[in-house]
């Protein structure tokens, strides 16, 4: 953890257990905001700007900021089915990446909950359900949807946040601007569908990964129970759970399925998708967050063959055009992805790679991929860095020759005036630098700010 972090954390549990008005939580999310951006605004010579207790009420009240709250896109699943992100507002989303700062300070997690945690990730659950002869997985149907509003103000009336009592009104605070209406479709036991509207999570706000872990809570408390009742395992990636077990425990009608439904639909309230539960044995690939874990915990080979493919494209073909190979296939399932026509191979290559490093360690096959991935890397660049060299050292003597012809007079705050004869030569040419490298230092900023927190 670093020092900001620790101090977040320190300055959140003094605080956030006194606070009993509004006013007092946007006085605490001021001081998180002001923590968490300060060198930002700091080398722009600016204060940290305050979130003000107007931009706080409008976007709790629901009626008031409505359809202004989130900005609705779709992107596809695998499934070719639509995914609805609901991305915040500026102002909504500053609020959220204070809120889960608050979250993420009481928040203490589940060992079996493997997403959406600092220090875990993607490989710690698949790890768990190696060289397991039976191995279950199961999904969670419109996981966000089922979280809804009174489900997270009940458990943040609980302990650790014990949003209750005098304080019920913070609950509805924050609950309000964590959740958003949205219409959803259910099919009842008879199987018609039945159109609502459900105030819910919204996928792509800060705070929801940590909201659904939050309320998860108990689901993971109790299906780890059962999964030691029958000597299984468990672990859960936000909708994906897994178990896996020395014996099958899985046949249809087992009491292990039997209760695992019961706690799952009737006690949480949550919907298994049974489209997506799959029973894996060791004749088969036994594949769980996207990792195989038959032997070890693994990249898939579709994954490896398609570094190796570009990496062949790169050696054969050259940049240019490996390039036009690569961004036909990478735009192909890509098509809803901001600007995907402009990624570059040498980029994806260097992810892909840093993804499979992160699941596989130091492998003599990662090695070997990373080590051709290297000598191209360096064939690119060397041209670039050659190029950029030259193309400085030819703007430098132009500045240079300019400098000297130009040199009889220089710019001030007021007026253009004459260099004092008595001056050296040089120094039009280092006010001018010096003001260029300002302006460059403020534009870089500038385009960080409003990359990151939409200032402008």
């Amino acid at each position: 953890m670093n020092a900001k972090k620790a101090d977040i954390q320190r300055i959140v549990k003094q605080e956030f257990p006194k606070i009993k008005t509004q006013e007092e939580l946007l006085c605490l999310l001021n001081t998180i905001h002001e923590l968490l951006y300060s060198r930002y605004f700091i080398k722009l010579n600016k204060p940290v700007p305050k979130i003000e207790l107007k931009t706080l009420t409008y976007y709790k009240n629901i009626t008031k900021s409505g359809s202004k709250r989130y900005k609705t896109f779709t992107i596809k699943k695998k499934s070719g089915k639509n995914r609805v992100i609901s991305a915040p507002a500026k102002g909504l989303k500053l609020i959220q990446q204070c809120l889960n700062e608050i979250f993420q300070t009481f928040y203490e997690p589940n060992e079996n909950a493997c997403g959406f945690i600092p220090q875990r990730n993607i490989t710690d659950g698949a790890r768990q359900h190696v060289k397991m002869p039976y191995v279950l997985n199961i999904d969670l149907k419109d996981f966000f949807d089922t979280i809804t509003f009174p489900r997270i103000k009940k458990v943040l009336s609980l302990p650790p946040f014990n949003l209750s009592g005098e304080r019920e009104q913070l609950g509805y605070i924050i609950t309000s601007l964590c959740c958003n209406p949205k219409k959803v479709t259910t099919i009842d036991v008879e199987g018609k569908e039945i159109h609502e509207s459900r105030n819910c999570l919204p996928q792509g706000a800060p705070t929801s990964p940590i909201l659904t872990n939050i309320v998860c809570r108990s689901l993971d408390r109790h299906v780890a129970g059962l999964a030691r009742r029958f000597h299984a395992r468990y672990t859960r990636y936000a909708d994906d759970i897994t178990f896996s077990c020395h014996y099958n425990i899985f046949k249809d009608d087992s009491e292990f399925l039997k209760e695992m439904h019961r706690i799952i639909e009737n006690e949480q309230g949550l919907t298994i998708n049974r489209d997506k539960t799959r029973l894996q044995t060791p004749r088969q690939r036994q594949e769980v967050t996207g990792l195989i874990v038959n032997s070890k915990v693994n990249v898939p080979k579709h994954y490896v063959k398609q570094i190796r493919l570009w990496l062949h494209y790169l050696e054969t073909f050259g940049l240019e055009r490996a390039q036009k190979y690569f961004i036909g296939q990478y735009v192909k399932h890509r098509e809803h992805f901001l600007n995907s026509h402009d990624a570059r191979i040498e980029n994806v290559l260097g992810g892909k790679l840093d993804y499979m490093h992160m699941v596989v360690g130091d492998t003599q096959a990662f090695k070997k991929l990373k080590a051709r991935y290297d000598v191209l890397i360096t064939s690119i660049e060397a041209p670039k860095r050659s190029e950029k060299s030259a193309k400085k050292t030819k703007e430098g003597e132009k500045k240079l020759v300019t400098s000297s012809a130009a040199a009889t007079h220089i710019a001030t705050n007021d007026s253009i005036q004459a260099v004092p004869k008595n001056a050296p030569d040089f120094v039009a040419k280092e006010e001018l630098e010096v003001m260029l490298d300002g302006l460059i230092d403020d534009l870089k900023m500038d385009d960080a700010m409003e990359t990151f927190f939409n200032i402008k």
